[in-house]
C-alpha cells in the first residue's frame, strides 16, 4: 500500500483532515542553530572586573541567531547545556537571593525570548543541587531526599537528558528525548514551494562523571548510563515513533580512547553507534570551536574527524565554543524519499560563526536581551561590589603557568586554615598530620586575553573573591602519602610540553590539551620541588623536599582541595573519593571570603613551592598570555620572561612571550 495512501486512510479513520505528504523528491534545507556552555553570560559584562566585555554574551549571539533566521527559511534553535551556572549573576539567583518559583531564571527569560526550541542538560546544571535544578527547569523530580514541590516557571522549550536516572524510580530524570513536529518550507520536485512537516527527534546526553563532580548532591539519588548504551536504548524507539531526523545534544567532546560507560567525552563513540545512527551531533563541554580547520586541539585531529568540514565519522557536527562567543550552524540538506526526510551529507554545510568580526570588533548586541535581564544584572552588580577586605599586592594569573602563584596562595591559605581548624575540632586523630593545600589557576587565557584573574592592590570586593575562586565547588580534604602527593603533582605537570634542549626552533611551553584548572599547585614554603621539562610526563617532579628533607614516600599528609578533584575530577591517580576525610558543605569560595574577612588585609608574601629545573635551550621556549608586558611578571619575581610580540597572530588578543629556563 503506498505510503501517501496510508496517511490518508489513517486520517480518515480518525475523522481528521489528511495533511498532504510531500511528493517523493521534495527537498528542504534546515539549519540547526546551536549555543553551548553559555554559563549564564547573558550580557557582554564581566562581573569579576565590573566592566563591559564585548567578546562574550548571549545578547550578541542573539544577533547571529537573527542573521541566520534571515538567511535560512527553516531553522531549529537548540542549546547544549551548562546554561544556568558560571557568573556572579547565576550565583546571585541561586545562592544569594534565590529566584522565586513563579519567575524563570534570567538566562531562561532570554532564551525564551529568542525562541529556543529545545535544549540539553550539562554537568554544571547540577552544581546547585537537584532541588534548585528541578525548580528552575520546571521539573518535578521523583528522587530520594528531594522534597517534592509544585511545578515552577522554567524554560518554554523542552530539556532532554537520556542517560541520568532516578535511583528511586529507575526512570530518566528528564524526558530522554522529544520529537518535534517542525513545519518547514520545502521545494517540490516541480520546483514549487510547499509546506511540510519534519519530525525531528532530539536526545540529550550529559557526562557520566557528574556523579563524582557533584557527589554531595547526586550520591544515592541518581545514576548514569554510558552514551552508547543509552543511544541503543532510545534512538530505535525514536525512529519507531516516526522521527525523520535524530539530533544528539551531547554535552561532551571527543575522545578516541577505548569506550567506557563512565568516560567524560564519549561523543566520538556516540557518532559510531551501530543500529542507532544519528543525523547531526551537537557538542559542548570542551569550550572549543568546531569546525575549525586551524585547530591544533587533539580531539579534533583524531581519525575520522574532519575539522574543516565539521564531520565526525561522517556525522555533521558542531561545537559553538563558550559564553555566547559563537553560534553553531549545521545546514542540513534534506530530501523526501517517499517515507522520510533524509540528509544529503555531501550537500550539508557546517559552520561555527563567531561574534568577533574580522577587524577584531564584535557584532552589535540585541538591545531587547539587556532590557530583559536588567533587574537581575543591576542587583548582581550591587551585590558583588560589597567590600570584604583588602590586599597589599596585585593578584594575577597572567603568568601562573610560569610561576606566579599570587592568586593561588591566597586560596591555599584560606583552605589550609579551614582544614587545620576543622581537624582540631572534629577529627583530632588527624590533627597531628601536616596540612597542605592545592588549587589551580582557573583563568589562564583559554577563551581570550580577558580570561585571566587580575585583582589590583587595595580593597577586595565579593567580585574579586569570586574571580579568585571561579567555581561553586565545596571544600574537601584527602589523606595521602608522600608518594601519592608526588603522583598528584606529576599529573599537574602534564600542563607542560616536553622540551628538547637541542632544538633550535621555538617550542611551546604549554600543552594545549591540558587545561589550567587541572594544574594543581601547592604554595607552601615547607614543600619544595622542581619540574624537569626534559623528562616525559609522569617523571618530571625532582628534588622534592618537605621541611628541608627529602620527601618520605610513606609520610602522611592532609591536603585541602575541592569536591571536583577529591571525587575524581581530572583523572588524578588515587583520587576517587576513597581518600576523602573532610567533605565540607561549605564552598571553597565562601571559605575564601570568610578568610579574607577574618584577616582583613592580605599580605601574601612569596610562598612558591615549585620552580622549573634549570635548562639551557638552543632555541626559544614560548608561551601566550595577555599583552600586559613583563612588568607584571617581574613583580611576581619572574625575571626570566620576555615579551616577543604584542600580538601572537592567533586571533585571541594574546601576546607571545618567551621564558629563559636557564635562569
Amino acid at each position: 500500500m503506498p505510503y501517501q495512501f496510508c496517511i490518508f486512510l489513517l486520517a480518515a479513520l480518525w475523522g481528521m483532515p489528511a495533511a498532504a505528504a510531500p511528493a517523493t523528491g521534495s527537498t528542504a534545507t534546515l539549519a540547526l542553530l546551536e549555543t553551548t556552555d553559555l554559563h549564564s553570560n547573558i550580557l557582554s559584562y564581566d562581573y569579576f572586573k565590573l566592566a563591559p566585555d564585548p567578546s562574550i554574551g548571549l545578547e550578541r549571539t542573539a544577533t547571529l541567531i537573527a542573521e541566520a533566521r534571515r538567511q535560512f527559511a527553516n531553522t531549529l534553535l537548540l542549546d547544549n547545556g551548562d546554561a544556568i551556572q558560571g557568573t556572579a549573576l547565576a550565583d546571585y539567583q541561586a545562592l544569594v537571593k534565590p529566584v522565586p518559583c513563579a519567575q524563570p531564571l534570567a538566562i531562561y527569560k532570554a532564551m525564551n525570548a529568542l525562541g529556543y526550541e529545545g535544549g540539553g542538560v550539562g554537568n554544571h546544571e547540577f552544581n546547585y543541587g537537584l532541588a534548585f535544578l528541578g525548580q528552575v527547569t520546571g521539573s518535578r523530580f521523583d528522587v530520594a531526599g528531594v522534597k517534592p514541590h509544585k511545578a515552577c516557571a522554567g524554560p518554554n522549550f523542552p530539556l532532554v537528558l537520556a542517560n541520568v536516572y532516578s535511583t528511586k524510580t529507575h526512570k530518566p530524570l528528564f524526558a530522554p528525548y522529544r520529537i518535534i513536529d517542525k513545519k518547514v518550507t520545502a521545494t517540490g520536485p516541480d520546483g514549487r514551494a510547499i509546506s511540510a512537516t519534519i519530525k525531528i527527534g532530539i536526545i540529550g546526553f550529559a557526562p557520566p562523571a557528574i556523579l563524582a563532580w557533584d557527589k554531595r548532591w547526586l550520591d544515592g539519588r541518581v545514576y548514569t548510563e554510558g552514551l552508547r548504551e543509552t543511544a541503543l536504548k532510545y534512538i530505535p524507539e525514536m525512529r519507531a515513533k516516526g522521527a525523520d531526523l535524530v539530533i544528539a545534544i551531547s554535552h561532551g567532546g571527543l575522545d578516541a580512547a577505548p569506550y567506557a560507560p563512565t568516560m567524560e567525552n564519549g561523543s566520538y563513540h556516540l557518532s559510531q553507534v551501530p543500529g542507532a545512527a544519528i543525523d547531526a551531533l551537537l557538542l559542548g563541554h570542551s569550550h572549543e570551536l568546531f569546525p575549525n580547520a586551524a585547530s591544533r586541539v587533539g580531539q579534533f585531529n583524531l581519525p575520522g574527524v574532519d575539522k574543516a568540514r565539521g564531520m565526525v565519522n561522517g556525522v555533521p557536527t558542531v561545537m559553538a565554543q563558550l559564553w555566547g562567543k559563537a553560534l553553531g550552524v549545521i545546514s542540513l540538506n534534506l530530501a523526501f524519499d517517499g517515507r522520510h526526510w533524509v540528509v544529503d551529507k555531501d550537500k550539508t554545510v557546517v559552520e561555527a560563526r563567531t561574534i568577533a568580526n574580522p577587524d577584531k570588533s564584535f557584532v552589535a548586541p540585541d538591545a531587547a536581551i539587556a532590557t530583559l535581564a536588567a533587574p537581575e544584572h543591576e542587583a548582581t552588580i550591587a551585590y558583588v561590589k560589597t567590600a570584604v577586605g583588602s590586599t597589599a599586592q596585585r593578584l594575577t594569573s597572567y603568568f601562573a603557568d610560569e610561576g606566579d602563584v599570587s592568586t593561588m596562595r591566597v586560596v591555599n591559605a584560606a583552605q589550609a586554615d579551614y582544614v587545620a581548624r576543622y581537624l582540631k575540632a572534629n577529627l583530632p586523630h588527624y590533627a597531628s598530620l601536616p596540612v597542605l593545600s592545592v588549587t589551580a589557576p582557573f583563568k589562564t587565557g583559554f577563551a581570550d586575553a580577558a580570561d585571566y584573574t587580575d585583582v589590583p592592590a587595595g580593597p577586595l570586593s565579593l567580585a574579586n573573591a569570586a574571580d579568585l575562586y571561579l567555581y561553586p565547588n565545596t571544600l574537601h580534604a584527602v589523606k595521602v602519602s608522600g608518594a601519592e602527593l608526588k603522583a598528584w603533582l606529576e599529573q599537574s605537570a602534564r600542563r607542560y610540553n616536553t622540551i628538547d634542549p637541542a632544538r633550535t626552533t621555538a617550542q611551546e611551553l604549554i600543552n594545549p590539551g591540558y587545561q589550567g584548572y587541572n594544574a594543581d599547585t601547592p604554595t607552601s614554603a615547607e614543600l619544595q620541588y622542581e619540574i624537569d621539562l626534559t623528562r616525559a610526563p609522569g617523571e618530571r617532579i625532582i628534588n622534592m623536599t618537605y621541611r628541608g628533607a627529602p620527601l618520605d614516600a610513606v609520610q602522611e599528609f592532609i591536603v585541602a582541595t575541592n569536591s571536583y578533584r577529591a571525587s575524581g575530577g581530572g583523572n588524578f591517580p588515587g583520587l576517587d573519593g576513597s581518600k576523602t576525610v573532610i567533605a565540607s558543605p561549605d564552598t571553597n569560595r565562601d571559605i575564601l571570603i570568610d578568610y579574607i574577612k577574618q584577616v582583613k588585609r592580605l599580605d601574601a608574601s612569596d610562598a612558591r613551592s615549585w620552580r622549573f629545573a634549570k635548562l639551557r635551550t638552543a632555541g626559544l621556549v614560548v608561551f601566550h598570555s595577555a599583552p600586559v608586558g613583563t612588568s607584571v611578571a617581574q613583580q611576581a619575581g619572574l625575571q626570566n620572561v620576555t615579551m616577543s610580540s604584542a600580538d601572537d597572530g592567533q586571533g585571541k588578543g594574546q601576546a607571545l612571550y618567551s621564558i629563559d629556563l636557564s635562569r
